[in-house]
Protein backbone atom coordinates (compact mmCIF):
# COMPACT_ATOMS: atom_id res chain seq x y z
CA UNK A 1 0.00 0.00 0.00
CA UNK A 2 1.46 3.34 -1.07
CA UNK A 3 2.01 5.90 1.70
CA UNK A 4 -0.02 9.10 1.48
CA UNK A 5 1.97 12.27 0.87
CA UNK A 6 0.46 15.56 2.07
CA UNK A 7 1.44 19.17 1.44
CA UNK A 8 0.77 21.53 4.36
CA UNK A 9 0.87 25.30 3.97
CA UNK A 10 2.90 26.94 6.75
CA UNK A 11 2.45 30.53 5.51
CA UNK A 12 0.28 33.40 6.68
CA UNK A 13 -1.73 35.17 3.95
CA UNK A 14 -0.26 38.42 2.63
CA UNK A 15 -2.88 41.17 2.94
CA UNK A 16 -3.22 44.90 3.42
CA UNK A 17 -2.74 45.90 7.06
CA UNK A 18 -1.34 42.52 8.11
CA UNK A 19 0.83 42.40 11.27
CA UNK A 20 4.45 43.48 10.87
CA UNK A 21 7.37 43.80 13.25
CA UNK A 22 7.16 47.17 15.09
CA UNK A 23 8.74 49.82 12.86
CA UNK A 24 8.75 47.72 9.67
CA UNK A 25 6.99 48.96 6.50
CA UNK A 26 3.27 48.44 6.46
CA UNK A 27 1.78 46.09 3.86
CA UNK A 28 -0.59 47.50 1.25
CA UNK A 29 -1.99 45.63 -1.73
CA UNK A 30 -4.21 47.28 -4.34
CA UNK A 31 -5.25 46.74 -7.97
CA UNK A 32 -2.79 48.27 -10.43
CA UNK A 33 -4.47 47.08 -13.62
CA UNK A 34 -7.88 45.55 -14.24
CA UNK A 35 -9.40 43.45 -16.97
CA UNK A 36 -12.14 46.04 -17.45
CA UNK A 37 -9.75 48.95 -18.01
CA UNK A 38 -6.51 47.31 -19.14
CA UNK A 39 -7.33 43.80 -20.34
CA UNK A 40 -5.46 42.10 -17.47
CA UNK A 41 -5.53 41.98 -13.67
CA UNK A 42 -2.29 43.04 -11.93
CA UNK A 43 -1.76 43.89 -8.25
CA UNK A 44 0.51 46.59 -6.82
CA UNK A 45 2.40 45.27 -3.77
CA UNK A 46 3.91 47.58 -1.17
CA UNK A 47 5.69 45.67 1.60
CA UNK A 48 8.96 45.16 3.41
CA UNK A 49 11.38 42.28 2.92
CA UNK A 50 10.47 40.97 6.39
CA UNK A 51 6.71 40.90 5.79
CA UNK A 52 4.58 37.89 6.67
CA UNK A 53 6.16 34.45 6.60
CA UNK A 54 9.74 35.22 5.64
CA UNK A 55 13.38 34.25 6.03
CA UNK A 56 16.21 36.34 7.45
CA UNK A 57 19.61 36.20 5.81
CA UNK A 58 22.62 36.84 8.08
CA UNK A 59 22.97 40.26 6.39
CA UNK A 60 19.78 41.24 8.24
CA UNK A 61 21.79 42.05 11.38
CA UNK A 62 25.31 42.76 10.06
CA UNK A 63 26.55 44.35 6.82
CA UNK A 64 29.57 42.04 6.85
CA UNK A 65 27.49 38.83 6.80
CA UNK A 66 26.12 37.03 3.69
CA UNK A 67 23.14 38.44 1.83
CA UNK A 68 20.22 36.24 0.79
CA UNK A 69 21.61 35.48 -2.67
CA UNK A 70 24.95 34.33 -1.21
CA UNK A 71 23.37 31.44 0.70
CA UNK A 72 23.11 27.89 -0.70
CA UNK A 73 19.63 26.69 -1.62
CA UNK A 74 20.10 23.79 0.79
CA UNK A 75 19.49 26.27 3.63
CA UNK A 76 15.87 26.59 2.48
CA UNK A 77 14.82 23.02 1.74
CA UNK A 78 15.28 19.80 3.66
CA UNK A 79 14.23 17.34 6.34
CA UNK A 80 12.70 18.95 9.39
CA UNK A 81 12.61 18.35 13.12
CA UNK A 82 9.70 19.99 14.96
CA UNK A 83 10.22 20.95 18.60
CA UNK A 84 7.10 21.26 20.75
CA UNK A 85 7.05 24.45 22.83
CA UNK A 86 3.28 24.90 22.85
CA UNK A 87 3.08 24.90 26.65
CA UNK A 88 5.17 28.06 26.98
CA UNK A 89 3.63 31.09 28.66
CA UNK A 90 3.74 34.61 27.17
CA UNK A 91 7.25 36.06 26.82
CA UNK A 92 8.80 32.79 28.04
CA UNK A 93 12.49 32.31 27.19
CA UNK A 94 13.03 28.91 25.56
CA UNK A 95 16.28 27.43 26.83
CA UNK A 96 18.53 24.62 25.57
CA UNK A 97 16.72 21.92 27.57
CA UNK A 98 13.83 22.18 25.09
CA UNK A 99 16.13 21.04 22.29
CA UNK A 100 18.50 18.59 23.95
CA UNK A 101 18.26 15.10 22.45
CA UNK A 102 15.90 16.25 19.68
CA UNK A 103 18.29 17.76 17.16
CA UNK A 104 19.89 16.25 14.09
CA UNK A 105 22.77 18.00 12.35
CA UNK A 106 21.73 19.47 9.01
CA UNK A 107 18.00 19.37 9.76
CA UNK A 108 15.67 22.34 9.53
CA UNK A 109 14.46 22.95 13.09
CA UNK A 110 10.94 24.32 13.49
CA UNK A 111 9.92 25.61 16.92
CA UNK A 112 6.18 25.15 17.44
CA UNK A 113 5.05 27.61 20.13
CA UNK A 114 1.42 27.67 19.02
CA UNK A 115 1.65 31.47 18.96
CA UNK A 116 0.31 31.67 15.41
CA UNK A 117 -3.15 31.42 16.98
CA UNK A 118 -2.68 35.05 18.09
CA UNK A 119 -1.91 36.30 14.56
CA UNK A 120 -3.67 39.63 14.04
CA UNK A 121 -4.05 40.35 17.76
CA UNK A 122 -1.93 42.32 20.25
CA UNK A 123 -1.02 39.10 22.09
CA UNK A 124 1.06 38.07 19.07
CA UNK A 125 3.87 40.35 20.31
CA UNK A 126 4.07 38.49 23.65
CA UNK A 127 5.51 35.34 22.09
CA UNK A 128 8.08 32.94 23.56
CA UNK A 129 11.62 33.32 22.22
CA UNK A 130 15.00 31.60 22.12
CA UNK A 131 17.64 32.22 24.77
CA UNK A 132 21.24 32.81 23.66
CA UNK A 133 22.13 29.42 25.13
CA UNK A 134 19.48 27.72 22.98
CA UNK A 135 20.75 29.50 19.87
CA UNK A 136 24.30 28.42 20.74
CA UNK A 137 23.18 24.80 21.11
CA UNK A 138 21.49 24.89 17.70
CA UNK A 139 24.63 26.26 16.07
CA UNK A 140 26.91 23.81 17.90
CA UNK A 141 24.72 20.90 16.76
CA UNK A 142 25.13 21.88 13.12
CA UNK A 143 21.70 23.43 12.56
CA UNK A 144 21.75 25.93 9.67
CA UNK A 145 18.04 26.78 9.47
CA UNK A 146 15.67 27.61 12.34
CA UNK A 147 11.99 28.52 12.02
CA UNK A 148 9.39 29.65 14.55
CA UNK A 149 5.63 30.24 14.46
CA UNK A 150 6.06 33.66 16.08
CA UNK A 151 7.12 37.18 15.15
CA UNK A 152 10.79 36.67 16.05
CA UNK A 153 13.29 34.23 17.54
CA UNK A 154 14.08 37.08 19.96
CA UNK A 155 11.69 38.89 22.29
CA UNK A 156 9.46 41.63 20.84
CA UNK A 157 10.27 44.44 21.19
CA UNK A 158 14.00 44.06 21.86
CA UNK A 159 16.91 46.46 22.25
CA UNK A 160 19.27 43.62 21.39
CA UNK A 161 18.78 40.56 19.20
CA UNK A 162 21.03 37.94 20.81
CA UNK A 163 19.48 34.86 19.19
CA UNK A 164 19.57 36.55 15.77
CA UNK A 165 23.21 37.50 16.27
CA UNK A 166 24.26 33.99 17.27
CA UNK A 167 22.35 32.24 14.48
CA UNK A 168 23.13 34.78 11.77
CA UNK A 169 26.73 34.97 12.94
CA UNK A 170 26.97 31.26 12.09
CA UNK A 171 25.45 32.01 8.63
CA UNK A 172 22.21 30.27 9.58
CA UNK A 173 18.82 31.16 8.11
CA UNK A 174 15.90 32.19 10.33
CA UNK A 175 12.26 31.73 9.28
CA UNK A 176 9.60 33.68 11.19
CA UNK A 177 5.81 34.02 11.20
CA UNK A 178 5.25 30.38 10.32
CA UNK A 179 1.81 28.96 10.99
CA UNK A 180 0.06 25.58 11.06
CA UNK A 181 2.81 23.58 12.76
CA UNK A 182 0.43 21.41 14.84
CA UNK A 183 -0.11 18.82 12.06
CA UNK A 184 3.65 18.48 11.72
CA UNK A 185 3.98 17.58 15.39
CA UNK A 186 1.28 14.94 14.95
CA UNK A 187 3.05 13.57 11.87
CA UNK A 188 6.39 13.50 13.65
CA UNK A 189 4.85 11.60 16.60
CA UNK A 190 3.45 9.10 14.10
CA UNK A 191 6.93 8.57 12.65
CA UNK A 192 6.22 10.22 9.31
CA UNK A 193 9.08 12.00 7.54
CA UNK A 194 8.76 15.78 7.15
CA UNK A 195 10.40 17.86 4.46
CA UNK A 196 10.11 21.65 4.44
CA UNK A 197 10.51 24.23 1.68
CA UNK A 198 11.30 27.81 2.72
CA UNK A 199 12.41 29.07 -0.70
CA UNK A 200 12.50 32.90 -0.77
CA UNK A 201 12.04 35.39 -3.58
CA UNK A 202 15.28 35.83 -5.53
CA UNK A 203 16.20 39.32 -4.30
CA UNK A 204 19.84 40.28 -4.93
CA UNK A 205 21.79 41.64 -1.96
CA UNK A 206 18.74 41.29 0.30
CA UNK A 207 18.42 40.99 4.08
CA UNK A 208 15.57 38.50 3.68
CA UNK A 209 12.41 37.84 1.70
CA UNK A 210 8.86 36.56 1.99
CA UNK A 211 8.41 32.82 1.42
CA UNK A 212 5.60 30.40 0.68
CA UNK A 213 6.55 27.92 3.38
CA UNK A 214 5.29 24.41 2.69
CA UNK A 215 5.80 21.06 4.42
CA UNK A 216 5.76 17.71 2.63
CA UNK A 217 4.65 15.00 5.03
CA UNK A 218 4.81 11.25 4.43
Amino acid sequence: MRATVRLIDLSVPVATGMPVYPGDPRVAIAPALSVAADGVNVLHLDMGSQSGTHVDAPFHIDDALPTLDRLPLERFWGRAVVVDARGAEPRTPLGPSLFEGRLRAGAIVLVATGWSRHWGHDDYLAHPYLTPAAAELLVDTGICTVGIDALSVDATPADELPAHRILCGAHAVIAENLTGLDPLLDAQTAGEPIEVSLLPLRLPAADGAPVRAVARVG
